[in-house]
Protein backbone atom coordinates (compact mmCIF):
# COMPACT_ATOMS: atom_id res chain seq x y z
CA UNK A 1 0.00 0.00 0.00
CA UNK A 2 1.11 3.55 -0.73
CA UNK A 3 0.19 6.72 1.14
CA UNK A 4 -1.38 9.43 -1.03
CA UNK A 5 -3.23 12.68 -0.29
CA UNK A 6 -6.50 12.67 -2.27
CA UNK A 7 -9.08 15.43 -2.75
CA UNK A 8 -12.41 14.83 -1.07
CA UNK A 9 -14.41 15.01 -4.33
CA UNK A 10 -12.43 12.05 -5.73
CA UNK A 11 -13.47 9.73 -2.87
CA UNK A 12 -16.60 7.54 -2.84
CA UNK A 13 -17.74 4.67 -0.61
CA UNK A 14 -16.75 1.22 -1.91
CA UNK A 15 -19.42 -1.50 -2.18
CA UNK A 16 -16.87 -3.72 -0.40
CA UNK A 17 -17.12 -1.65 2.82
CA UNK A 18 -18.58 -3.91 5.54
CA UNK A 19 -20.23 -1.10 7.53
CA UNK A 20 -23.78 -0.97 6.17
CA UNK A 21 -25.51 0.80 9.05
CA UNK A 22 -24.57 3.75 11.20
CA UNK A 23 -22.08 5.34 8.80
CA UNK A 24 -24.03 8.61 8.76
CA UNK A 25 -23.97 8.78 12.54
CA UNK A 26 -20.66 10.56 12.77
CA UNK A 27 -21.31 13.63 14.91
CA UNK A 28 -18.76 12.35 17.46
CA UNK A 29 -16.03 12.25 14.77
CA UNK A 30 -16.77 15.76 13.49
CA UNK A 31 -15.64 17.40 16.74
CA UNK A 32 -12.57 15.15 16.97
CA UNK A 33 -11.44 15.83 13.39
CA UNK A 34 -12.05 19.57 13.80
CA UNK A 35 -9.83 19.62 16.88
CA UNK A 36 -7.10 17.12 15.95
CA UNK A 37 -7.40 16.55 12.21
CA UNK A 38 -7.74 13.15 10.50
CA UNK A 39 -5.37 11.01 12.57
CA UNK A 40 -5.80 7.74 10.66
CA UNK A 41 -5.67 7.48 6.84
CA UNK A 42 -8.62 6.13 4.89
CA UNK A 43 -8.18 2.73 3.23
CA UNK A 44 -9.05 3.06 -0.50
CA UNK A 45 -9.03 1.20 -3.83
CA UNK A 46 -8.19 3.02 -7.08
CA UNK A 47 -10.91 2.87 -9.77
CA UNK A 48 -11.26 4.23 -13.31
CA UNK A 49 -13.06 7.35 -12.05
CA UNK A 50 -11.39 7.91 -8.68
CA UNK A 51 -11.02 6.06 -5.37
CA UNK A 52 -13.41 3.81 -3.41
CA UNK A 53 -13.20 4.00 0.41
CA UNK A 54 -12.97 0.44 1.79
CA UNK A 55 -12.48 1.40 5.47
CA UNK A 56 -13.22 4.81 6.99
CA UNK A 57 -16.72 5.57 5.73
CA UNK A 58 -17.69 7.47 8.91
CA UNK A 59 -14.49 9.52 8.79
CA UNK A 60 -15.24 10.32 5.14
CA UNK A 61 -18.75 11.50 6.02
CA UNK A 62 -17.41 13.60 8.90
CA UNK A 63 -14.90 15.27 6.54
CA UNK A 64 -17.70 16.05 4.09
CA UNK A 65 -19.61 17.81 6.87
CA UNK A 66 -16.55 19.87 7.75
CA UNK A 67 -15.95 20.63 4.03
CA UNK A 68 -19.41 22.14 3.91
CA UNK A 69 -18.25 24.73 6.45
CA UNK A 70 -14.83 25.62 4.99
CA UNK A 71 -12.21 24.36 2.57
CA UNK A 72 -10.49 21.14 3.59
CA UNK A 73 -7.03 19.82 2.70
CA UNK A 74 -6.64 16.56 0.69
CA UNK A 75 -7.14 13.54 2.96
CA UNK A 76 -4.37 11.01 3.76
CA UNK A 77 -5.27 7.64 2.14
CA UNK A 78 -3.63 4.22 1.99
CA UNK A 79 -4.13 2.95 -1.59
CA UNK A 80 -4.60 -0.81 -2.01
CA UNK A 81 -4.13 -2.97 -5.09
CA UNK A 82 -7.24 -2.79 -7.24
CA UNK A 83 -7.30 -6.53 -7.95
CA UNK A 84 -7.25 -7.67 -4.31
CA UNK A 85 -10.97 -7.54 -3.41
CA UNK A 86 -10.64 -10.22 -0.68
CA UNK A 87 -7.91 -8.23 1.03
CA UNK A 88 -10.10 -5.13 0.83
CA UNK A 89 -13.00 -6.86 2.61
CA UNK A 90 -10.66 -8.27 5.30
CA UNK A 91 -9.10 -4.86 5.83
CA UNK A 92 -12.50 -3.21 6.17
CA UNK A 93 -13.64 -5.80 8.70
CA UNK A 94 -10.45 -5.48 10.74
CA UNK A 95 -10.72 -1.69 10.66
CA UNK A 96 -14.25 -1.71 12.12
CA UNK A 97 -13.56 -4.42 14.68
CA UNK A 98 -10.49 -2.57 15.96
CA UNK A 99 -12.61 0.54 16.33
CA UNK A 100 -14.97 -1.05 18.88
CA UNK A 101 -15.14 1.34 21.89
CA UNK A 102 -13.36 0.74 25.18
CA UNK A 103 -15.53 -0.58 28.01
CA UNK A 104 -17.10 1.90 30.43
CA UNK A 105 -14.57 1.35 33.22
CA UNK A 106 -11.62 1.98 30.86
CA UNK A 107 -13.31 5.14 29.66
CA UNK A 108 -13.93 6.27 33.26
CA UNK A 109 -10.28 5.75 34.17
CA UNK A 110 -9.08 7.62 31.07
CA UNK A 111 -11.45 10.53 31.66
CA UNK A 112 -10.57 10.63 35.38
CA UNK A 113 -6.89 11.04 34.53
CA UNK A 114 -7.70 13.96 32.23
CA UNK A 115 -9.83 15.60 34.92
CA UNK A 116 -6.95 15.19 37.36
CA UNK A 117 -4.75 17.02 34.85
CA UNK A 118 -7.18 19.95 34.86
CA UNK A 119 -9.41 19.15 31.90
CA UNK A 120 -13.12 19.91 32.28
CA UNK A 121 -15.83 17.39 31.21
CA UNK A 122 -16.78 19.81 28.41
CA UNK A 123 -13.19 19.89 27.12
CA UNK A 124 -13.00 16.09 27.23
CA UNK A 125 -16.30 15.78 25.37
CA UNK A 126 -15.14 18.13 22.62
CA UNK A 127 -11.79 16.38 22.23
CA UNK A 128 -13.33 12.93 21.85
CA UNK A 129 -16.33 14.05 19.85
CA UNK A 130 -18.87 12.86 22.47
CA UNK A 131 -21.45 14.59 24.66
CA UNK A 132 -20.68 16.12 28.05
CA UNK A 133 -23.48 13.95 29.51
CA UNK A 134 -21.62 10.81 28.39
CA UNK A 135 -18.45 12.05 30.09
CA UNK A 136 -20.48 12.70 33.29
CA UNK A 137 -21.92 9.17 33.07
CA UNK A 138 -18.48 7.60 32.90
CA UNK A 139 -17.11 9.79 35.70
CA UNK A 140 -20.10 8.75 37.84
CA UNK A 141 -18.58 5.27 38.00
CA UNK A 142 -15.93 6.82 40.23
CA UNK A 143 -18.54 7.15 42.97
CA UNK A 144 -18.91 3.37 43.17
CA UNK A 145 -17.70 1.26 46.08
CA UNK A 146 -14.43 -0.41 44.97
CA UNK A 147 -15.63 -4.05 45.08
CA UNK A 148 -18.75 -3.13 43.09
CA UNK A 149 -16.64 -1.51 40.36
CA UNK A 150 -14.36 -4.56 40.24
CA UNK A 151 -17.31 -6.95 39.99
CA UNK A 152 -18.80 -4.84 37.20
CA UNK A 153 -15.48 -4.96 35.33
CA UNK A 154 -15.62 -8.77 35.55
CA UNK A 155 -19.18 -8.78 34.13
CA UNK A 156 -20.53 -10.14 37.42
CA UNK A 157 -23.07 -7.30 37.78
CA UNK A 158 -25.70 -6.04 35.38
CA UNK A 159 -25.00 -2.59 33.93
CA UNK A 160 -28.56 -1.53 34.87
CA UNK A 161 -27.90 -2.20 38.56
CA UNK A 162 -24.49 -0.47 38.52
CA UNK A 163 -26.05 2.62 36.99
CA UNK A 164 -28.71 2.68 39.72
CA UNK A 165 -25.99 2.38 42.37
CA UNK A 166 -24.28 5.54 41.09
CA UNK A 167 -27.23 7.40 42.67
CA UNK A 168 -26.69 5.70 46.06
CA UNK A 169 -24.67 6.94 49.01
CA UNK A 170 -21.47 5.07 49.89
CA UNK A 171 -23.15 3.56 52.98
CA UNK A 172 -26.02 2.27 50.83
CA UNK A 173 -23.57 0.79 48.34
CA UNK A 174 -21.65 -1.00 51.09
CA UNK A 175 -24.90 -2.32 52.60
CA UNK A 176 -26.02 -3.60 49.18
CA UNK A 177 -22.64 -5.23 48.51
CA UNK A 178 -22.87 -6.98 51.90
CA UNK A 179 -26.20 -8.47 50.78
CA UNK A 180 -24.59 -9.62 47.52
CA UNK A 181 -21.80 -11.40 49.38
CA UNK A 182 -24.10 -12.98 51.98
CA UNK A 183 -25.56 -16.12 50.40
CA UNK A 184 -28.30 -16.21 53.05
CA UNK A 185 -29.56 -12.75 52.09
CA UNK A 186 -31.26 -11.32 49.01
CA UNK A 187 -29.73 -8.36 47.19
CA UNK A 188 -32.42 -6.43 45.26
CA UNK A 189 -31.84 -5.85 41.56
CA UNK A 190 -33.58 -4.07 38.72
CA UNK A 191 -36.73 -2.19 39.73
CA UNK A 192 -36.52 -3.55 43.29
CA UNK A 193 -33.05 -2.03 43.68
CA UNK A 194 -34.39 1.44 42.87
CA UNK A 195 -37.23 0.92 45.36
CA UNK A 196 -34.68 -0.22 47.97
CA UNK A 197 -32.47 2.82 47.40
CA UNK A 198 -35.35 5.30 47.64
CA UNK A 199 -37.08 3.76 50.65
CA UNK A 200 -39.88 1.80 48.99
CA UNK A 201 -40.74 3.93 45.97
CA UNK A 202 -38.64 5.97 43.59
CA UNK A 203 -40.64 9.10 42.88
CA UNK A 204 -39.70 11.05 39.74
CA UNK A 205 -39.54 14.82 40.12
CA UNK A 206 -41.76 15.10 37.03
CA UNK A 207 -44.70 13.66 39.05
CA UNK A 208 -44.73 16.52 41.58
CA UNK A 209 -47.77 18.83 41.52
CA UNK A 210 -46.03 21.38 43.75
CA UNK A 211 -43.19 23.84 43.16
CA UNK A 212 -40.15 21.57 43.47
CA UNK A 213 -37.62 24.40 43.56
CA UNK A 214 -39.45 26.16 46.38
CA UNK A 215 -39.85 22.92 48.35
CA UNK A 216 -36.10 22.60 49.08
CA UNK A 217 -36.41 18.80 48.83
CA UNK A 218 -33.22 16.92 47.96
CA UNK A 219 -33.13 15.71 44.35
CA UNK A 220 -31.06 12.78 43.06
CA UNK A 221 -30.27 12.91 39.34
CA UNK A 222 -30.16 9.81 37.15
CA UNK A 223 -27.31 10.40 34.69
CA UNK A 224 -28.28 7.29 32.72
CA UNK A 225 -31.98 8.14 32.34
CA UNK A 226 -34.23 11.09 31.74
CA UNK A 227 -35.63 11.49 35.28
CA UNK A 228 -34.47 12.84 38.59
CA UNK A 229 -35.87 11.50 41.86
CA UNK A 230 -36.78 12.73 45.36
CA UNK A 231 -34.27 11.46 47.90
CA UNK A 232 -36.85 11.54 50.73
CA UNK A 233 -40.19 9.99 49.77
CA UNK A 234 -41.75 10.75 53.15
CA UNK A 235 -41.07 14.46 52.70
CA UNK A 236 -42.63 14.32 49.23
CA UNK A 237 -46.08 13.04 50.21
CA UNK A 238 -47.33 15.86 52.53
CA UNK A 239 -46.60 18.39 49.76
CA UNK A 240 -48.14 16.18 47.06
CA UNK A 241 -51.22 15.50 49.24
CA UNK A 242 -51.72 19.21 49.83
CA UNK A 243 -51.55 19.82 46.08
CA UNK A 244 -54.04 16.99 45.44
CA UNK A 245 -56.40 18.45 48.05
CA UNK A 246 -56.15 21.82 46.31
CA UNK A 247 -57.00 20.19 42.97
CA UNK A 248 -59.96 18.43 44.58
CA UNK A 249 -61.29 21.75 45.89
CA UNK A 250 -60.87 23.26 42.43
CA UNK A 251 -63.07 20.54 40.94
CA UNK A 252 -65.67 21.00 43.70
CA UNK A 253 -65.78 24.74 43.06
CA UNK A 254 -66.67 23.96 39.45
CA UNK A 255 -69.86 22.23 40.54
CA UNK A 256 -68.97 18.53 40.51
CA UNK A 257 -71.18 16.43 42.80
CA UNK A 258 -68.20 14.99 44.65
CA UNK A 259 -64.47 14.46 44.33
CA UNK A 260 -63.20 11.07 45.49
CA UNK A 261 -59.48 10.91 46.34
CA UNK A 262 -58.52 7.25 45.97
CA UNK A 263 -55.91 5.45 48.06
CA UNK A 264 -52.34 5.67 46.80
CA UNK A 265 -51.75 2.75 44.46
CA UNK A 266 -55.46 2.05 43.97
CA UNK A 267 -56.23 1.72 40.29
CA UNK A 268 -59.19 3.49 38.72
CA UNK A 269 -61.04 0.84 36.68
CA UNK A 270 -63.10 2.67 34.07
CA UNK A 271 -64.92 -0.56 33.24
CA UNK A 272 -66.36 -0.59 36.78
CA UNK A 273 -67.82 2.90 36.34
CA UNK A 274 -70.38 4.55 34.13
CA UNK A 275 -69.70 7.84 32.39
CA UNK A 276 -72.00 10.52 33.86
CA UNK A 277 -71.73 14.23 33.08
CA UNK A 278 -71.41 16.89 35.75
CA UNK A 279 -74.98 18.17 35.39
CA UNK A 280 -76.41 14.71 36.09
CA UNK A 281 -74.33 14.12 39.22
CA UNK A 282 -71.05 12.75 37.89
CA UNK A 283 -68.10 12.63 40.24
CA UNK A 284 -64.38 13.18 39.83
CA UNK A 285 -62.05 10.36 40.88
CA UNK A 286 -58.42 11.27 41.59
CA UNK A 287 -55.97 8.37 41.50
CA UNK A 288 -52.31 8.43 42.50
CA UNK A 289 -49.64 5.77 41.94
CA UNK A 290 -46.99 4.80 44.49
CA UNK A 291 -44.58 6.86 42.38
CA UNK A 292 -46.74 9.98 42.87
CA UNK A 293 -48.25 10.14 39.35
CA UNK A 294 -51.71 11.73 39.61
CA UNK A 295 -54.59 11.18 37.19
CA UNK A 296 -58.02 12.82 37.12
CA UNK A 297 -61.10 10.88 35.99
CA UNK A 298 -63.92 13.38 35.63
CA UNK A 299 -67.55 12.46 35.03
CA UNK A 300 -67.96 8.94 36.47
CA UNK A 301 -70.12 7.04 38.94
CA UNK A 302 -69.78 3.47 40.14
CA UNK A 303 -72.41 1.18 38.66
CA UNK A 304 -74.11 0.96 42.08
CA UNK A 305 -74.28 4.76 42.32
CA UNK A 306 -75.50 5.03 38.74
CA UNK A 307 -78.23 2.49 39.49
CA UNK A 308 -79.38 4.51 42.50
CA UNK A 309 -79.40 7.60 40.29
CA UNK A 310 -81.57 5.79 37.75
CA UNK A 311 -83.93 4.69 40.51
CA UNK A 312 -84.23 8.25 41.78
CA UNK A 313 -85.14 9.44 38.29
CA UNK A 314 -87.83 6.75 38.10
CA UNK A 315 -89.24 7.77 41.48
CA UNK A 316 -87.90 4.80 43.42
CA UNK A 317 -85.18 5.10 46.03
CA UNK A 318 -82.76 2.23 46.67
CA UNK A 319 -81.27 1.65 50.10
CA UNK A 320 -78.03 3.64 50.61
CA UNK A 321 -74.85 1.84 51.53
CA UNK A 322 -74.59 1.29 55.32
CA UNK A 323 -72.07 3.43 57.14
CA UNK A 324 -70.65 0.46 59.05
CA UNK A 325 -69.72 -2.95 57.71
CA UNK A 326 -71.23 -6.06 59.28
CA UNK A 327 -68.12 -6.68 61.35
CA UNK A 328 -67.90 -3.06 62.55
CA UNK A 329 -71.60 -3.02 63.49
CA UNK A 330 -71.12 -6.31 65.33
CA UNK A 331 -68.22 -4.81 67.27
CA UNK A 332 -70.21 -1.71 68.22
CA UNK A 333 -73.30 -3.75 69.18
CA UNK A 334 -71.35 -6.11 71.44
CA UNK A 335 -69.58 -3.36 73.40
CA UNK A 336 -72.74 -1.24 73.82
CA UNK A 337 -74.67 -4.35 74.80
CA UNK A 338 -72.05 -5.28 77.40
CA UNK A 339 -72.04 -1.81 78.96
CA UNK A 340 -75.84 -1.69 79.13
CA UNK A 341 -76.10 -5.14 80.71
CA UNK A 342 -73.59 -4.13 83.38
CA UNK A 343 -75.76 -1.16 84.32
CA UNK A 344 -78.95 -3.24 84.20
CA UNK A 345 -77.45 -5.84 86.53
CA UNK A 346 -77.95 -3.53 89.51
CA UNK A 347 -81.49 -2.46 88.57
CA UNK A 348 -83.71 -5.18 90.05
CA UNK A 349 -86.90 -3.15 89.78
CA UNK A 350 -86.32 -2.45 86.12
CA UNK A 351 -85.40 -6.07 85.52
CA UNK A 352 -88.67 -7.35 87.04
CA UNK A 353 -90.66 -5.08 84.79
CA UNK A 354 -88.65 -6.22 81.78
CA UNK A 355 -89.49 -9.81 82.70
CA UNK A 356 -93.16 -8.91 82.69
CA UNK A 357 -92.82 -7.20 79.31
CA UNK A 358 -91.08 -10.23 77.89
CA UNK A 359 -93.78 -12.54 79.23
CA UNK A 360 -96.51 -10.46 77.64
CA UNK A 361 -94.93 -9.47 74.32
CA UNK A 362 -92.48 -12.26 73.83
CA UNK A 363 -88.91 -12.06 72.62
CA UNK A 364 -86.68 -13.89 70.21
CA UNK A 365 -84.68 -15.02 73.24
CA UNK A 366 -87.47 -15.54 75.76
CA UNK A 367 -86.64 -19.04 76.81
CA UNK A 368 -84.23 -17.61 79.34
CA UNK A 369 -81.34 -18.44 77.04
CA UNK A 370 -78.04 -16.68 77.58
CA UNK A 371 -77.18 -14.39 74.70
CA UNK A 372 -74.62 -16.30 72.52
CA UNK A 373 -72.23 -13.31 72.39
CA UNK A 374 -70.97 -14.52 69.01
CA UNK A 375 -68.18 -12.38 67.54
CA UNK A 376 -67.73 -11.98 63.77
CA UNK A 377 -63.95 -12.14 64.08
CA UNK A 378 -61.48 -13.59 66.64
CA UNK A 379 -60.04 -10.14 67.33
CA UNK A 380 -63.52 -8.87 68.25
CA UNK A 381 -63.91 -11.74 70.74
CA UNK A 382 -60.51 -10.87 72.21
CA UNK A 383 -61.47 -7.21 72.52
CA UNK A 384 -64.76 -8.10 74.25
CA UNK A 385 -62.89 -10.31 76.72
CA UNK A 386 -61.07 -7.18 77.96
CA UNK A 387 -64.31 -5.23 78.45
CA UNK A 388 -64.77 -4.77 82.22
CA UNK A 389 -68.57 -4.88 81.87
CA UNK A 390 -68.34 -8.26 80.17
CA UNK A 391 -65.93 -9.44 82.86
CA UNK A 392 -68.29 -8.25 85.61
CA UNK A 393 -71.20 -10.21 84.16
CA UNK A 394 -69.09 -13.36 83.92
CA UNK A 395 -68.08 -12.89 87.56
CA UNK A 396 -71.77 -12.59 88.49
CA UNK A 397 -72.51 -15.79 86.56
CA UNK A 398 -69.86 -17.65 88.58
CA UNK A 399 -71.13 -16.17 91.84
CA UNK A 400 -74.72 -17.33 91.21
CA UNK A 401 -73.55 -20.84 90.31
CA UNK A 402 -71.56 -20.85 93.57
CA UNK A 403 -74.63 -19.56 95.44
CA UNK A 404 -76.69 -22.46 94.12
CA UNK A 405 -73.95 -24.96 94.82
CA UNK A 406 -73.67 -25.78 91.11
CA UNK A 407 -70.23 -24.34 90.34
CA UNK A 408 -69.05 -27.68 89.03
CA UNK A 409 -72.02 -28.07 86.69
CA UNK A 410 -71.73 -27.15 83.01
CA UNK A 411 -74.76 -25.95 81.09
CA UNK A 412 -76.23 -23.87 83.93
CA UNK A 413 -76.65 -20.19 83.02
CA UNK A 414 -74.60 -20.89 79.87
CA UNK A 415 -75.33 -20.23 76.21
CA UNK A 416 -77.05 -23.23 74.59
CA UNK A 417 -74.56 -22.81 71.73
CA UNK A 418 -72.25 -25.14 73.66
CA UNK A 419 -74.88 -27.90 73.44
CA UNK A 420 -74.28 -29.02 77.05
CA UNK A 421 -77.32 -30.51 78.90
CA UNK A 422 -78.49 -28.36 81.79
CA UNK A 423 -79.09 -29.73 85.26
CA UNK A 424 -82.63 -31.07 85.79
CA UNK A 425 -85.35 -28.65 86.80
CA UNK A 426 -85.98 -30.61 90.02
CA UNK A 427 -82.34 -30.26 91.05
CA UNK A 428 -82.40 -26.49 90.41
CA UNK A 429 -85.74 -26.16 92.27
CA UNK A 430 -84.30 -27.94 95.26
CA UNK A 431 -81.38 -25.53 95.34
CA UNK A 432 -83.68 -22.48 95.04
CA UNK A 433 -85.74 -23.69 98.03
CA UNK A 434 -82.80 -22.90 100.29
CA UNK A 435 -82.16 -19.43 98.85
CA UNK A 436 -83.51 -16.18 100.31
CA UNK A 437 -86.02 -14.12 98.30
CA UNK A 438 -83.48 -11.34 97.79
CA UNK A 439 -81.10 -13.84 96.18
CA UNK A 440 -83.90 -15.15 93.94
CA UNK A 441 -84.48 -11.57 92.79
CA UNK A 442 -80.75 -11.30 92.09
CA UNK A 443 -80.93 -14.48 90.00
CA UNK A 444 -83.97 -13.23 88.08
CA UNK A 445 -82.21 -9.96 87.38
CA UNK A 446 -79.20 -11.81 85.99
CA UNK A 447 -81.39 -14.03 83.83
CA UNK A 448 -83.06 -10.93 82.36
CA UNK A 449 -79.72 -9.31 81.68
CA UNK A 450 -78.34 -12.48 80.10
CA UNK A 451 -81.38 -12.91 77.83
CA UNK A 452 -81.53 -9.32 76.57
CA UNK A 453 -81.35 -9.44 72.77
CA UNK A 454 -78.48 -7.46 71.24
CA UNK A 455 -80.79 -6.23 68.46
CA UNK A 456 -83.65 -5.21 70.72
CA UNK A 457 -85.06 -1.70 70.12
CA UNK A 458 -84.85 -1.34 73.91
CA UNK A 459 -81.03 -1.09 73.78
CA UNK A 460 -80.94 2.63 72.99
CA UNK A 461 -83.97 3.40 75.19
CA UNK A 462 -82.49 1.68 78.23
CA UNK A 463 -78.99 3.05 77.65
CA UNK A 464 -80.35 6.60 77.53
CA UNK A 465 -82.59 6.08 80.55
CA UNK A 466 -79.84 4.51 82.66
CA UNK A 467 -77.19 6.97 81.49
CA UNK A 468 -74.96 4.10 80.45
CA UNK A 469 -71.37 5.14 79.79
CA UNK A 470 -69.61 2.63 77.50
CA UNK A 471 -66.29 4.32 78.30
CA UNK A 472 -66.52 3.22 81.93
CA UNK A 473 -65.95 -0.35 80.74
CA UNK A 474 -64.27 -0.06 77.36
CA UNK A 475 -61.25 1.71 75.90
CA UNK A 476 -60.95 2.36 72.14
CA UNK A 477 -58.52 -0.21 70.76
CA UNK A 478 -56.76 -1.14 67.51
CA UNK A 479 -59.45 -3.68 66.62
CA UNK A 480 -62.11 -0.97 66.68
CA UNK A 481 -60.05 1.29 64.41
CA UNK A 482 -59.19 -1.56 62.00
CA UNK A 483 -62.87 -2.36 61.48
CA UNK A 484 -63.71 1.15 60.24
CA UNK A 485 -63.44 1.22 56.45
CA UNK A 486 -64.94 4.61 55.59
CA UNK A 487 -62.18 7.22 55.04
CA UNK A 488 -64.59 10.10 55.75
CA UNK A 489 -65.46 8.57 59.12
CA UNK A 490 -61.77 8.01 59.96
CA UNK A 491 -60.96 11.60 59.04
CA UNK A 492 -63.81 12.86 61.25
CA UNK A 493 -62.41 10.81 64.15
CA UNK A 494 -58.99 12.40 63.59
CA UNK A 495 -60.73 15.76 63.79
CA UNK A 496 -62.20 14.84 67.18
CA UNK A 497 -58.91 13.51 68.56
CA UNK A 498 -56.40 15.88 66.99
CA UNK A 499 -58.36 18.90 65.86
CA UNK A 500 -59.66 20.31 62.58
CA UNK A 501 -56.19 21.23 61.25
CA UNK A 502 -54.93 17.67 61.58
CA UNK A 503 -58.06 16.37 59.86
CA UNK A 504 -57.49 18.66 56.90
CA UNK A 505 -53.84 17.58 56.67
CA UNK A 506 -54.91 13.94 56.37
CA UNK A 507 -57.95 14.34 54.13
CA UNK A 508 -56.13 12.78 51.17
CA UNK A 509 -54.27 10.16 53.17
CA UNK A 510 -55.06 6.49 52.72
CA UNK A 511 -57.32 4.71 55.20
CA UNK A 512 -54.21 2.86 56.42
CA UNK A 513 -52.44 6.13 57.22
CA UNK A 514 -55.53 7.60 58.92
CA UNK A 515 -55.84 4.48 61.06
CA UNK A 516 -52.16 4.72 62.02
CA UNK A 517 -52.74 8.32 63.18
CA UNK A 518 -55.73 7.29 65.31
CA UNK A 519 -53.82 4.38 66.84
CA UNK A 520 -50.99 6.74 67.78
CA UNK A 521 -53.47 8.68 69.93
CA UNK A 522 -54.89 5.51 71.46
CA UNK A 523 -51.51 3.99 72.45
CA UNK A 524 -50.20 7.26 73.92
CA UNK A 525 -47.67 8.04 71.19
CA UNK A 526 -49.49 11.32 70.52
CA UNK A 527 -51.52 13.46 72.91
CA UNK A 528 -55.17 13.97 71.93
CA UNK A 529 -56.81 17.36 71.81
CA UNK A 530 -59.89 15.80 73.40
CA UNK A 531 -59.45 13.72 76.57
CA UNK A 532 -61.73 10.75 77.30
CA UNK A 533 -62.77 10.57 73.66
CA UNK A 534 -66.06 8.72 73.09
CA UNK A 535 -66.70 7.57 69.50
CA UNK A 536 -70.21 8.55 68.41
CA UNK A 537 -71.04 4.92 67.72
CA UNK A 538 -70.61 4.10 71.42
CA UNK A 539 -73.10 6.72 72.62
CA UNK A 540 -76.72 6.16 73.66
CA UNK A 541 -78.51 6.69 71.37
CA UNK A 542 -75.92 5.64 68.76
CA UNK A 543 -74.48 8.55 66.74
CA UNK A 544 -73.12 8.80 63.22
CA UNK A 545 -70.26 10.55 61.43
CA UNK A 546 -71.41 10.61 57.86
CA UNK A 547 -75.01 9.76 56.98
CA UNK A 548 -78.50 9.95 58.44
CA UNK A 549 -79.00 6.86 60.57
CA UNK A 550 -82.28 5.62 59.10
CA UNK A 551 -80.42 3.14 56.89
CA UNK A 552 -80.77 -0.60 56.80
CA UNK A 553 -77.80 -2.31 58.39
CA UNK A 554 -75.70 -4.77 56.45
CA UNK A 555 -76.44 -7.60 58.88
CA UNK A 556 -80.19 -7.31 58.27
CA UNK A 557 -80.85 -6.06 61.79
CA UNK A 558 -83.13 -3.17 62.58
CA UNK A 559 -81.82 0.31 62.03
CA UNK A 560 -81.86 3.15 64.53
CA UNK A 561 -84.28 5.77 63.17
CA UNK A 562 -83.84 7.91 66.27
CA UNK A 563 -80.11 8.50 65.73
CA UNK A 564 -79.11 12.09 64.87
CA UNK A 565 -77.51 13.06 61.60
CA UNK A 566 -74.01 13.88 62.75
CA UNK A 567 -72.72 14.97 59.33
Amino acid sequence: MTLEFIDLENLTVSPLNVRKYGAKDCADLVNSIRALGLLQPLLVLKTETGYDVVAGQRRLNACRIIAGEHDIEPLPCLVMTAQDDASAIEASLAENIERLPMDEVDQYKAFAKLVKEGRSPEDIAQSFGITARMVAQRLALGRLHGPILTAYRKNELHARDVRSLTMASMSQQKAWWALVKDKAEYAPTGQRLKDWLFGGAHIPVSNALFDVEASDLTIVSDLFGEDSYFADCEAFWPLQNAAIAQEAERYRSKGWADVVVMDVGERFASWDHRKINKEEGGKVFISCTAQGAVEYHAGYLTFAEAKRLDSAKEGTVSAPKPELTKAAQNYVDLHRHAALRADLSGQSTTALRLIAAHMMAGSSLWQVEAHPQSAAKPEIADSLAHNTAHQALEAERAAIKELLGLADKDGLLESRAVYTPRPSITEIFAKLQSVEDTEVLRILTFLMVDSLSIHSPLIDTLGEELGTDVMAHWTPDATFIDLIRDKQVLNAMIGELAGETAAKEHVTATAKTQKAVLKAFLDGTRSPAQENWTPRYMAFPQGSYRTPCDETREDGGEGNPSLPNAV
